[in-house]
């Protein structure tokens, strides 16, 4: 019997489905505050996932779950540029 190397699973902020951290993308609150799409999934502060549609980022934003998942309120600067941002990165 084989051990394959265990695959990390994130949960989605937006339709609280759980799914590979690989094919999510993570939103990150850095040590400084500021907010960003982490591509590398390696950038350093809080993260929160979502799956790679718009719906589900809509969902979040609209249950304010963002704001739940980094107990803190965004600004809504905030939430325009991880719509732009998250255009970019594929949703």
């Amino acid at each position: 019997m084989t051990v394959g190397k265990k695959i990390p699973q994130r949960m989605c902020v937006g339709c609280q489905t759980v799914r590979n951290k690989r094919e999510m993308i993570r939103v990150v609150k850095s040590p400084e505050g500021e907010f960003s799409i982490d591509k590398t999934g390696k950038k350093s502060g809080r993260g929160a996932y979502i799956c790679p549609k718009r719906e589900c980022l809509e969902a979040a934003i609209k249950g304010r779950r963002l704001e739940k998942s980094f107990k803190c309120s965004l600004d809504k600067k905030i939430y325009e540029k991880l719509r732009a941002d998250f255009g970019e990165a594929g949703g």
